[in-house]
């Protein structure tokens, strides 16, 4: 199908991402404001008292009542959408497990803040991947324009899969920073997305059902099983929402991973987020002006984990620096550096991997922390052996 109609306006991340929400018109919106995303549910807020959507707005004294509420509202079959940043996400914790236990595909606009301590503002990954396992589609966006189309691709995935999912952008260098986005019409976001059909329903009287009750040896095993299984499942969902939303709108999203230069590459970096914009900027000014056979691949959707995806386009290569911007405080550094090496364990054919932490608390990502990670790379195939499994780049000793 040809493109859509859409028109070029200059918006913030969370500008984007609230315009998002109100071109979805969610039935429900539960929101605590916290920085740097408290212009999400604060600019969405206004389109709730201009009359521009349909959204009942519920104003709470926490973000742990936000999801609360939201899962109340999910389970009677509404449409749902929240924010929340760092801390605000880390007390919602105990209710994250229940929405997702609960299959309730609620969305959430999460801006990447560093976890206290020390109290921190700015961005790094501390916050999501501290709720990595609660059973929520995860996706990471490089740019503002991306940030906005995956807020509409995400409720079309949560609501096939029956999961909740959350989309991040890094906090202030894109929640906060202005870029050309071209947005859909409001019409065509709703006709995409069509009237949410819920598993279930609290409100059908006629069919009653119980919700939440204590599950004991005999039956949680079974039940958490099953909850895994849609997780397995959820990635033909996530891969049909893409496909539907290329065919509406005409516009191509890159799906689990966005492979960059990597065709020949003996050298490759693994990042999230905004940081590989500059990545591939540093891949470029080492092929073309060093020589140096380096690519990168930027991993957009963290939940559920694509092995797959990894294992194609990272097998063949010889040397892999994989960068992390959280620390899982476990002696062998990031959660992404981790997951990747089980992924590539097995295989006959695999990189020698290393980790690298960057970024933390919104540290600067210059291209010479780039230029850094591969230059250890090269040292590592001369033959040498790191000391630790990790190396902290961009930080003062």
């Amino acid at each position: 199908m040809a493109k859509r109609k859409t028109t070029r306006v200059a918006l913030t991340g969370n500008e984007a991402m609230a315009l998002a929400m109100k071109q979805i018109n969610p039935d429900v919106v539960a929101a605590y404001p916290i920085t740097p995303a408290t212009e999400i549910v604060q600019l969405f807020s206004k389109y709730v008292a201009d009359g521009e959507v349909d959204t009942e707005f519920v104003p709470v004294e926490s973000e742990h009542s936000a999801m609360s509420a939201c899962v109340g509202a999910a389970a009677a079959g509404a449409r749902v959408m929240t924010g929340t940043a760092s801390q605000g996400l880390a007390l919602m914790h105990e209710i994250l497990y229940i929405a997702s236990a609960l299959r309730l595909p609620i969305t959430m606009c999460v801006v990447n803040r560093a976890l206290s301590a020390p109290i921190n503002i700015h961005c790094d990954h501390s916050d999501t991947m501290g709720s990595r396992d609660a059973g929520w589609i995860q996706i990471y966006t490089e740019n503002v324009q991306e940030a906005y189309a995956s807020v509409i691709v995400a409720v079309k995935s949560a609501e096939k899969a029956n999961l909740p999912a959350l989309v991040t952008t890094d906090g202030f260098v894109l929640s906060h920073g202005m870029e050309a986005v071209e947005i859909f019409d409001d019409e065509d976001v709703r006709e995409f997305l069509g009237e949410r059909k819920p598993l279930y329903n609290l409100l059908d009287i006629d069919n009653p059902i119980t919700i939440g009750p204590l599950d004991l040896q005999d039956y949680f095993f079974e039940h958490k099983r099953a909850q895994i299984e849609a997780v397995f499942e959820s990635k033909k969902h996530i891969y049909d929402a893409h496909r539907e939303f290329e065919e509406f709108f005409g516009v191509k999203l890159p799906v689990f991973v966005e492979p960059y230069r990597l065709d020949d590459a003996e050298y490759a970096i693994v990042v999230m987020g905004s940081s590989a914009g500059t990545g591939k900027d540093a891949v470029d000014v080492m092929r073309d002006e060093r020589g140096i056979k380096v690519g990168l691949l930027r991993m957009r959707i963290f939940r559920p984990f694509p092995f797959e995806e990894i294992q194609k386009y990272l097998s063949k290569v010889k040397y892999l620096a994989v960068m992390d911007r959280a620390d899982s405080l476990n002696t062998m550094g990031g959660p992404l550096a981790t997951e990747i090496a089980r992924a590539l364990y097995h295989l006959s054919e695999r990189p020698i991997i290393h980790n690298f932490v960057y970024g933390l608390g919104g540290r600067d990502v210059p291209l010479e922390n780039f230029y850094e990670v591969i230059e250890k790379m090269q040292w590592i195939a001369a033959g040498n052996t790191p000391e630790r499994m990790v190396d902290y780049v961009g930080v003062r000793e």
